[in-house]
């Protein structure tokens, strides 16, 4: 089983429990429609890495990510989630799950998580070789965290360890090897995270 870091802890996730379509603009920029409800997808605890590999005709989407103890935010961290594109546009087109476009092996690389109490003013910047790419932020987000762990516990159990990915701001593009990529994320305005990924 894969494992990730939590105050320098291992924990091994059952589940990624993922929010698609959780920001505005990203909405816009993929030309696809506000849901009416909640998009909700599930990776498997095989997806997780801590490394990013390169994959052909892969979308990157950089994500806070919120880490489940007692169905609550126990912690917070980064995450990836990968998306093969031509698969998920042909899944989408024929009306078939997304598993083969975003569960894949390796869909999901983490930072570190560590432990928080405030998660209502969260920022996320993602910068690709050392341009800005990606800004998101609890604001931001149509679904906030307690609403998303409140929905998903309507159909499914949450285990201690469960990582979700709360949705991906705009500024999702391709990525080639040796790309760099540096992340950070503030609470309350204060530097908390900082990672760099090169891809492999």
């Amino acid at each position: 089983m894969q494992t990730i870091s939590f105050d320098n802890k291992q924990i091994t996730p059952s589940k990624i429990v993922c929010i698609g379509r959780n920001y505005v603009e990203h909405i816009q920029e993929l030309n696809n429609e506000i849901p009416s409800e909640m998009v909700i997808f599930n990776k498997p605890n095989s997806a997780i890495r801590n490394k990013l590999t390169y994959f052909e005709d892969t979308r990157f989407e950089g994500e806070i990510c919120f880490l489940i103890k007692n169905n609550k935010i126990d912690g917070i961290g980064f995450g990836f989630d990968l998306t093969k594109i031509s698969t998920q546009n042909y899944l989408k087109q024929k009306k078939l799950p997304w598993e083969r476009a975003k569960a894949f092996d390796g869909s999901a690389i983490f930072s570190e998580f560590i432990k928080i109490d405030n998660f209502q003013n969260i920022q996320m910047e993602l910068y690709l070789n050392n341009k800005l790419q990606q800004f998101g932020d609890t604001d931001l987000m149509i679904y906030k965290p307690t609403k998303i762990i409140k929905e998903i516990l309507t159909f499914m159990s949450l285990e201690d360890g469960d990582i979700i990915m709360s949705g991906t701001p705009k500024g999702v593009a391709t990525y080639s090897k040796n790309d760099k990529f540096e992340v950070k994320i503030h609470v309350d305005g204060e530097l908390k995270i900082k990672k760099e990924f090169i891809a492999q």
